[in-house]
């Protein structure tokens, strides 16, 4: 059975953000990337496990798990968690791979 993949208020203005950055000097560009993220990040209705435990769940009481996309130096990373009661996958967070980890400060704020 499939889940419903929901983009928490911080996911959706990251992926707004990170749009605006690319599409600045290329539109072309910036729409396949977008295409494509949005494509991985629905392949969590069906596979919401295939992706590892992201590095703040060894810190945290919450099991974050994080989509890699994209090729270097360019990797980004989809911070999410899977809510099995609801059976929603929520899309907490979507950053650049080369910035830090979450800190719990940043963790406590993502809310459903």
């Amino acid at each position: 059975m499939a889940y419903a993949v929901e983009l928490t208020r911080r996911a959706e203005r990251d992926l707004n953000d990170l749009y605006q950055f690319l599409s600045a000097e290329h539109s072309d560009v910036a729409s396949r990337w977008l295409n494509g993220l949005e494509k991985a990040i629905s392949k969590l209705e069906r596979f919401p496990r295939r992706c590892s435990l992201a590095p703040e769940s060894r810190r945290a009481s919450r099991r974050l798990r994080h989509l890699l996309y994209g090729t270097k130096p360019n990797i980004y990373r989809v911070v999410y968690e899977i809510d099995e009661t609801h059976r929603i996958v929520w899309v907490l967070t979507i950053r650049h791979g080369a910035r830090d980890a979450l800190v719990a400060r940043e963790r406590a704020k993502m809310e459903f």
